[in-house]
């Protein structure tokens, strides 16, 4: 039988406030457990929650960045469950009344075409703290700074059929807050996290199967491994008889595997009520206005233009464009060098490379875009080679400097003396006599390739050094004299 996956996303974004969405409580990451958790935060007798009116304009500007709609009146409401790093024993959310209603995003895979997903609508809560279970002795420990940390919640409509799909989505989505500001996305640390519901169904039928979601995946390899292994997972259990049962899984990306970790509940079970302690809240069309006319140029729009102004291709444009301090990076080069291509090349290339390697972002690059800009301009003017430049590239990311310092300090200067370069590409010919008559003896449309062997040697023998494009005509031109 032929199946058919059907995947719709819950993301949850930190919204980047500096206190807490019901309290003045900082919300800074990294502090030592339980010193930012406040009477509010733990819902004490005799103590109020406030409104951070900055977390509501965030939720707003989202709302906006997704075609959605606003809701003018949206309503806080208490869902209640037990659980060790929820001190409240409810969490303040919104149910029925939401601030962000329904919207959609548009988003492009791997073969260029561009699949529409809709989003059900998003909600305003509160984060619950973060449970150790590290070096606890065989106990747990609870950690409440994060209890009350403001939250976005945006649920999807069940519209991915594919883990490439629900990738492509979170992408977008990471793209989009990080850019209006509003999230770091940094989801190692867990200011963005994705819950993947999933389910498989007979192809062409129009029943949805049973679910099982995917809790807490906090990276985009993790959320198509994950998904895939849950597919997997539901399809072998249907073919072999069973059946799925809807339930709350956790992924081990270690084993690749998912496991169950509870049943899956439903709204009733929370228990919801409107909360007694904050009132609803009331917008109008002038405050909306305000918030749209402050919203910057979002990825899709900034993409268009990395096109047009930069005839950049589509694929590079869209790199460069889904994170806004890399676009940030990409036009503070391209306006020094005064090319774009050779600037995306570099970014989307070494440099992607190098901050892979140290696992870093870019906010935390050590090589401003001063000295890549300066390192590029060397290889315009010819100073540098592409091979050397990696060198120096190399140099000025561990030790710093400029290129000129580091070209001046290491001797990197390309070679362009065409007597130098002379001598080397003779003693190349007059080394490699078997090479040499292979050239001569073959069909002239076949020569062209067999020159990247002697301007390997050449270059071999100039330690990176020769001007490439002087060393092709030099060579090209003994060689064929030969013949």
């Amino acid at each position: 039988m032929e199946w058919e996956t059907v995947i719709g996303l819950e993301i949850h974004a930190q919204l980047s406030t500096r206190t807490k969405i019901f309290s003045g409580a900082s919300t800074a990451f990294g502090a030592e457990p339980n010193t930012q958790a406040c009477a509010i935060d733990l819902a004490l007798p005799g103590t109020l929650p406030v409104v951070n009116e900055n977390a509501l304009r965030m939720a707003v500007m989202f709302g906006l960045a997704v075609n959605a709609e606003i809701g003018k009146r949206s309503v806080f409401d208490r869902k209640n469950y037990f659980y060790p790093d929820l001190p409240k024993g409810y969490q303040t959310t919104q149910l029925a009344e939401p601030i962000v209603g329904a919207g959609y995003i548009d988003i492009t895979l791997d073969d260029g075409e561009t699949r529409r997903v809709r989003i059900h609508h998003a909600h305003l809560e509160e984060d619950a703290g973060k449970s150790l279970h590290e070096d606890f002795h065989g106990m747990s420990g609870i950690d409440l700074n994060r209890a009350g940390t403001p939250l976005i919640e945006i649920v999807s409509e069940p519209d991915m059929r594919s883990a490439k799909e629900a990738s492509a989505y979170a992408r977008k989505i990471h793209a989009i807050i990080t850019t209006l500001g509003i999230c770091d996305g940094n989801m190692a640390e867990g200011s963005m996290r994705c819950d993947c519901n999933v389910s498989v169904r007979p192809k062409g039928s129009p029943t949805l199967g049973t679910r099982t979601e995917l809790k807490n995946i906090n990276s985009f390899r993790f959320i198509e491994r994950a998904i895939e292994t849950e597919v997997a997972r539901q399809i072998d259990l249907i073919e072999d008889g069973g059946r799925v049962i809807q339930e709350t899984r956790l992924y081990d990306p270690d084993k690749n595997e998912t496991r169950s970790m509870r049943s899956k509940e439903e709204a009733n079970d929370y228990r919801y009520f409107p909360c007694p302690d904050l009132l609803p809240v009331i917008i109008d069309d002038s405050y909306i206005a305000d918030i749209q006319k402050s919203l910057p140029e979002l990825p899709d729009a900034r993409k268009q233009r990395f096109i047009d102004e930069y005839q950049l291709s589509e694929y590079d444009a869209g790199v460069l464009s889904a994170y806004r301090p890399q676009a940030d990076y990409f036009e503070s080069v391209a306006k020094h060098t005064q090319d774009a291509k050779l600037s995306a090349n570099w970014i989307t290339g070494e440099l992607a490379k190098h901050l892979n390697q140290h696992d870093i972002d870019i906010t935390a690059c050590p090589v401003s875009t001063e000295q890549l800009s300066g390192l590029l301009l060397r290889i315009q003017d010819e100073t540098l080679t592409g091979k050397i430049a990696k060198t120096v590239f190399e140099v000025m990311w561990n030790d710093g400097g400029s290129a000129d310092e580091i070209i001046e300090a290491k001797g990197l200067k390309q070679v362009t003396d065409s007597a130098a370069i002379e001598a080397i590409v003779d003693q190349v010919i007059a080394s490699c006599t078997a090479q040499v008559e292979q050239y001569i003896a073959a069909e002239p449309d076949k020569r062209g390739k067999m020159l990247g062997f002697f301007m390997g040697q050449v270059m071999k023998l100039s330690q990176g050094k020769a001007n490439p494009g002087q060393v092709q005509g030099l060579m090209k031109q003994k060689l064929d004299a030969l013949t």
